[in-house]
């Protein structure tokens, strides 16, 4: 058998993990994507909506189309930034803070089950190595401006 490349194993899991954060979300009527929104909402102050998806690595088409849904489900409320006028707040609405609090105890528990089955010492190394990958990449060192041969 061949040996598995960084990326499959890296790309695999992920696929794993949102098919599964998915299919739990989705016993709620929501999504992996919902879920993570808002998680990443402040709950009492709200956040700027232009900050949204720098936190959450997600593009801007895609982000305005989960707030879009949210909005439309009654999980979140647009204001306006009293602090930059020209700006606008993502509130949560009481039904969104529920679905937060079900949201983050989905993540927590799958960190809880993931500590309990991984020494400390493996779960320390395994975040580094994915520290190194994520560095490698933001700062341009693995692929330049030159043509791959």
């Amino acid at each position: 058998m061949k040996e598995k490349t960084i990326d499959y194993v890296l790309r695999t899991t992920w696929m794993s993990v949102m098919k599964m954060y998915n299919e739990e979300a989705s016993k709620e009527g929501s999504t992996m994507a919902t879920g993570f929104a808002l998680i990443s909402i402040d709950p009492e102050e709200g956040t700027p909506s232009t900050a949204l998806g720098p936190k959450m690595g997600m593009e801007a088409t895609s982000l305005s189309r989960t707030l879009k849904i949210m909005e439309e489900k009654g999980l979140i409320e647009r204001k306006p930034n009293p602090l930059d006028g020209r700006g606008v707040l993502i509130h949560l609405t009481p039904f969104g803070k529920e679905m937060r609090d079900f949201s983050k105890k989905v993540v927590l528990r799958f960190d809880e089950v993931v500590k309990e089955s991984i020494p400390e010492e493996d779960l320390n190394t395994f975040k580094d190595v994915a520290q190194t990958i994520l560095e490698l990449i933001n700062n341009k060192k693995i692929y330049t401006t030159e043509k791959i041969t």
